[in-house]
Parts: structure tokens; sequence; C-alpha cells
């Protein structure tokens, strides 16, 4: 029962601050609806990969050195304070990488990505200044993990919904009062982690701390041993920004910018629903970590059934949530009532939503696999996910169906790597400790 208890307490406590992270990008998609119209929302759409790849990397090195934290916490590791400042150092230099390109060539960014001219103009001033920002959502991503993996997920929690209800509040106030259009939405995204960290930070001074600043020599060593735990939470979100681009440019050849536009919306609305997944994923991995490091394999068990079946059946709500609201989703974010718009996203949304029955369960596993060291079959499920199935599937389906083939890939691709995941299972089911 103690165990149920904290998986109830620290699921729950990370699917709000999950949801509180993407629907800050909900906010940007409704208000620069209202603001810019079908255009803005393309242009938002193009640009989304960028936003995927820096919280991947953020996500890979971040979460993973937390990972490596929780499990040396509980074995007595000496050095074990060094992660933090390691995955620090790491992020900003991966951070300052996005910044130069953000500020330099963000037209560039847009056209690689398959902005035409009129695109571009809209969406230059919000890719420029949400890049030049990488560093802090990185180092947001990393201390929310610590905080998180040193038993304050409340704490974790807070600093994820009020960065991101800051963004809310001043997505509107730029926008709309202010008048800045696209650069005020940039704006208030970019400021928003700052607030994430400074809630995060009341950690340090709190008795549950076990963190400590100091100084340190970068390894390259720490930050390889990181990625490898942390490729699945790498994946888990790089995997949105694949599909994201591979998508937008299928949907431009088959339905050009109205076709980007509805997707969009279900790229939008599907965000939030992996972030309930993924808060599943990472609210059970401190714990997870945690049996491991004790070799509690009777722990590990529970939890990773309990994570399954919570997948599940969050999975069902959702889809039946959406087949009956999907006119009522889609009308939020098209004010100009293109029925063309309207049309192909209720579509998109009944069909490629199947695949989180099976995508759900793929989150978790990813995580589950990462959080007790089995870093060879995260890395192969994430990689089915996030690269080969999806890739080979949407080119397959879309040239065989059409517009349906690819609203058909995402699903068939998470059905490809649920193969994967349950042979993982399968073969690792008798190395989670002594009991």
């Amino acid at each position: 029962m103690k165990i149920k208890k904290k998986f109830a307490i620290y699921v729950s406590q990370n699917m709000l601050g999950q949801i509180g992270i993407s629907c800050y990008i909900l906010a940007d998609t409704f208000f620069i609806s209202r603001a810019m119209g079908a255009n803005g929302v393309t242009a938002l759409n193009l640009v989304l990969p960028v936003y995927n790849f820096i919280f991947a990397l953020g996500n890979m090195v971040g979460i993973g050195a937390a990972i490596r934290f929780a499990i040396g916490k509980n074995t007595k590791n000496k050095g074990n304070n060094e992660w933090l400042m390691n995955a620090l150092f790491w992020g900003t230099l991966i951070g300052l990488v996005f910044s130069v390109i953000g500020f330099f060539a963000p037209d560039m960014v847009l056209s690689l990505l398959g902005a035409d001219e009129e695109i571009i103009h809209v969406g230059t001033s919000y890719t420029r200044i949400f890049m030049v920002f990488a560093p802090c959502f990185i180092w947001n991503i990393v201390i929310n993990a610590f905080v998180r993996n040193d038993g304050n997920p409340t704490l974790a929690m807070a600093g994820t919904i009020g960065s991101n209800l800051f963004n809310i509040v001043f997505d509107y106030i730029l926008m709309f009062p202010c008048g800045m259009g696209m650069a005020g939405a940039a704006l208030a995204t970019a400021l928003s982690p700052l607030v994430g960290i400074a809630l995060c930070s009341i950690h340090f001074f709190s008795k549950k701390n076990t963190l400590q600043l100091c100084r340190i020599r970068p390894s390259v060593k720490k930050l390889f041993h990181s990625c490898q735990v942390g490729v699945s939470a790498f994946v888990s979100q790089m995997s949105s920004g694949i599909v994201v681009m591979l998508f937008n440019f299928l949907i431009l050849g088959l339905a050009g910018n109205v076709g980007v536009a509805a997707y969009g919306v279900v790229a939008n609305v599907s965000m939030v629903v992996l972030a309930l997944f993924t808060g599943i994923a990472q609210g059970t991995q401190p714990l997870l970590s945690e049996a491991y490091g004790k070799n509690d394999g009777d722990a590990v068990k529970t939890l990773r059934n309990l994570g399954i079946g919570t997948a599940i059946v969050t999975a069902t709500v959702v889809y039946l949530f959406i087949w009956f609201q999907a006119d009522s989703l889609a009308g939020i974010f098209n004010p100009e009532q293109n029925r063309q718009l309207e049309e192909l996203a209720v579509e998109g949304l009944k069909l490629y939503f199947i695949g989180f029955f099976f995508a759900g369960i793929n989150v978790f596993c990813g995580d589950f696999f990462s959080a007790i060291g089995q870093a060879k079959w995260a890395f192969f499920e994430s990689i089915s996910r996030g690269f080969v199935s999806i890739i080979v599937l949407a080119f397959l389906l879309s040239a065989l169906f059409g517009l349906t083939g690819v609203w058909l890939a995402f699903p068939a691709a998470e059905l490809v790597t649920l193969m994967i995941t349950v042979l993982g299972l399968v073969k690792i089911r008798n190395s989670y400790g002594k009991n």
C-alpha cells in the first residue's frame, strides 16, 4: 500500500506538471490563431520540431543525470552531486548552439522546415526569440528533474505549473494589449522557464535537500552515462518533433498550408495527451530508480504493473473524449471557420489518436527500462518509435492512402514498437533485484 500511495502522489503531480508544459504550447496556438489566423498556426507548427529538439536534448542530459543521481543516492556513491553541475554545464553549451543559430539565421531555420516566403515573414520573430532563450529551457529541465529525484515532486510540479501559468497570462498580455503579435507569444514562452527555475530553487534551502552546488571539472564520461539512461526521455520528446517535421512535409504536398494548419490542431492536442503519459513515466521513474538501487524486485514489479495499467486506462479515457469532441477541438483553433481545415482536423484526430493505446505503454516502458539501468532496451524501443518505424510507415502509408495514410502512420509505428517493448519486458523479467 505504501508503494501504491507514493506512486499515486508522484504520478498525479507529474501528470499535472507535464500538462502544464504542454498547455503553454496550446495557449500559443490558441492566441496565435486568434491574432494571426491560419498562417500563424502554420508558422508555429513548422517551427515546433526545433522546440522539441531543444527539450529532447535537455531531457536526455537532465533527466539522464537525475536518474544516475537517484540510483547513486541509494547506493551511497561518492561524488554523487557532481551529476547536477555536469548536466548544467553541458546543457548550457547545447543551449548556446541554438541561441547562436536562432539569433543569426531564424529565416533559414524556417525555410529548411518547409516555410514559404509568407510563412517566413510571419514566423521569423517568434523563431529568433525562443531559440535565443534555449539555455533557459534546458536549465529549467535539469533543475526540475533533480528536485523531483531528490524527493520533492510537489515543488517540481509547482515549478512547472507556475512557469506555464506565467506563459499563458503573458501570452495574452503581450500579444493583445501590448500588440506584439508573434514576438509577444515568443517572449512569453522564452521568459517562462525563469519562473520555473526560481520556484524549484527553493528546494536548495529546504530540509529535504541533499543536492549541493559545487565546483567541478566537466566530465564527458558523466555526460555519456547520463545520455545512456536519458535516451528514452530524449526520443520520447524528439519523436514528437520528428513526427511533426515529417508530417509537415508530407501534408504540404498533399493538402498545402491548410493541411499543415489542420495538422497543427492534431499535433498540439497530441502534445497534451503525450504529456499525460510522460507524466506517468517520469513520475514513476524516481520510485523505480530508488527500488532498483535498493535491489527491491517486488517494488519494481509493482511499479511496472501500476504504470502500464495507468497508461491503458488513460488512453481509453482520452480516445473516448477525442471521438465525441473532435469537432469542438477543431473549432477552438479555427476562428476563421475554414471548412476544409475543420474536416481535415477532425479526421486526423480520430485516426491519429488510435496510436495512444500503444504509445502510452511505450512511453512508460521506455522510461522504465532507463530507470532500472536497461539502456539497451530503452535505446531499441526509442529508436523504433522515434525514428525507424514512424519514418518508414509515414512514407509507405501516405503513398498508398494519401492523407489518411499519414494519420494512420503514427498508430502503425507505435504498434510495431509495442512488439519490441513486450519482447524487452519478457527478456529482462528476472533482472529486477533479489526479491
